[in-house]
């Protein structure tokens, strides 16, 4: 899985794995896309306006969470 941020645009994608030939794209809604494999299996999810869409009480950040481990790694979202 790979979370790609661009600050200058405000757009995450989540990719959960590498896209085929053929992709489907779903608007789910207007901050919202799901691209879909032929068999119904999500390769990736795209927020349009990630920095309100990610934002919490602590700002737009994104906290990764290894739960084996426990390890926590916070990442800021801020505007450029």
């Amino acid at each position: 899985m790979q979370l790609t941020y661009d600050p200058r645009h405000h757009i995450a994608y989540i990719r959960l794995r590498e896209k085929g030939a053929e992709v489907e794209t779903i608007r789910i809604s207007d901050g919202l896309d799901i691209d879909l494999a032929p068999d119904g299996s999500v390769y990736g999810i795209e927020l349009l306006n990630a920095n309100l869409q990610l934002s919490g009480t602590e700002g737009a950040s994104v906290v990764v969470w290894n739960e084996q481990p426990q390890l926590r790694k916070q990442i800021s979202l801020s505007e450029a």
